[in-house]
C-alpha cells in the first residue's frame, strides 16, 4: 500500500492536480475575502459595546463619571449586535446579496458557473464581480506554480497552503487596509514549526526564526522612525507580522529581497492610480499585497537565483 501511494505522488502533487485544488480552495478563498472583515468589524463593535458599558474604566481614564446616555448607547448597541443573524467562514451558506438566493452547487464551480452564468445571478441578474474568477485562476495557477517549482514532494503541498493564506491576506489588505491576526499569527507559527521539523529544504529553524525576527524588526524599526519624523504612521503593524511569516518560510536571507519588491513595486503601483485618479482617499496604497506578491516570487523564482540577480552570490 505504501509503495503504491509513493508510485501514485507523481501524479497527485503533479502541476494539473494541485492546479484543480487550487480552483477549489480559491472558491473557498473568495469567502474567507468577503467575511472576514465582516466578522472582525462585528468583533470591534461588540468591544465597543462593552466599553461603552464598562463604568470603571471610564473613570480611570477620565478621571469623571461615564454619562447615561453612553451607557444606554452601549446597551443599544448590544442589543443591535445579539439581533444580528450568525456570521462564519462556513455558515451561512452563500447567497446573492441583492435578493438573498441561495447559491447552489452547481452554480459554485470555479470560473465554469460564472462563465455559464455570464457573471450574474440565475434569479436576479445582479452581476458578479469578474473578481471570484480572478481569485479562482490566480489560486490554481499559484497552486501549479508550487508543484512545478518544488516537484511532487509533501512540501508542495506546505506551500500551497501557505499561498492560499497570502491569497486571502493580499485581497483582504487591498480591500480593507486590515491584514487579520487570525492569517498572519497562524502563517508565522506554520513556518516556524514546518522548519523546525524540517520541512522546508534549505530552511532550518535557527534561519527561520532569524527571518522572521529581522522581518518583524525591520518593518518596525521604519514604521516608528517614520512615526517619529513626521508624526504619522506609514504603514500598520500587520506589515509587521506578515514579513515576519516570511522570513520564517523562507530565511533571513529573502527579507531584504521581499522588502526590495514590495517597495518598487508598490511605488509604481501608487504611480499609476495617482495618475490614473484611482488611489483611494487618504492617498495610499497597502503594503501587504506587495509584501505577499514579493514572497510569491522569491519561492517561485528561487532564493539563490533572487540573490545572485541582485549580485549578492
Amino acid at each position: 500500500m505504501a509503495g503504491e501511494f509513493q508510485a501514485a505522488l507523481p501524479l497527485l502533487l503533479s502541476p494539473w492536480a494541485l492546479g484543480l485544488l487550487g480552483l477549489m480552495i480559491g472558491s473557498f478563498l473568495n469567502v474567507v475575502i468577503h467575511r472576514m472583515p465582516l466578522m472582525l468589524e462585528r468583533e470591534w463593535w461588540t468591544d465597543i459595546a462593552s466599553q461603552m458599558g464598562d463604568r470603571d474604566s471610564f473613570r480611570r481614564v477620565f478621571h469623571a463619571e461615564a454619562p447615561a446616555g453612553l451607557t444606554q448607547a452601549g446597551s443599544a448597541l448590544e442589543k443591535a449586535l445579539r439581533s444580528l443573524k450568525p456570521l462564519g467562514i462556513a455558515k451561512p451558506a452563500s447567497r446573492c446579496p441583492a435578493c438573498g438566493h441561495r447559491i447552489r452547487w452547481f452554480e459554485n464551480i470555479p470560473i465554469v458557473s460564472w462563465l455559464f452564468l455570464k457573471g450574474r445571478c440565475s434569479a436576479c441578474g445582479t452581476g458578479i464581480s469578474v473578481r471570484y474568477p480572478v481569485v479562482e485562476l490566480m489560486t490554481g495557477l499559484l497552486f501549479a506554480a508550487a508543484a512545478w517549482r518544488l516537484g511532487p514532494q509533501p512540501v508542495a503541498l506546505l506551500w500551497c497552503g501557505a499561498l492560499a493564506v497570502l491569497v486571502a491576506l493580499a485581497m483582504i489588505d487591498w480591500d480593507t487596509t486590515v491584514l487579520p491576526d487570525s492569517l498572519t499569527l497562524p502563517l508565522l507559527w506554520a513556518g516556524l514549526v514546518a522548519a523546525a521539523f524540517g520541512w522546508l529544504p534549505d530552511n532550518p529553524l535557527s534561519n527561520a526564526v532569524a527571518g522572521a525576527t529581522v522581518g518583524y524588526l525591520s518593518l518596525w524599526s521604519v514604521y516608528w522612525l517614520f512615526k517619529l519624523v513626521t508624526g504619522k504612521e506609514g504603514m500598520g503593524y500587520g506589515d509587521f507580522k506578515l514579513l515576519a511569516a516570511l522570513g520564517a518560510w523562507l530565511g533571513v536571507q529573502a527579507v531584504l529581497p521581499i522588502v526590495l519588491f514590495a517597495s518598487v513595486l508598490g511605488a509604481m503601483v501608487g504611480i499609476v492610480m495617482k495618475i490614473s485618479g484611482t488611489l483611494r482617499e487618504g492617498r495610499f496604497v497597502p503594503f501587504g499585497p506587495f509584501l505577499a506578491g514579493g514572497g510569491v516570487a522569491v519561492l517561485l523564482v528561487g532564493l539563490p537565483t533572487v540573490l545572485r540577480l541582485m549580485g549578492w552570490r
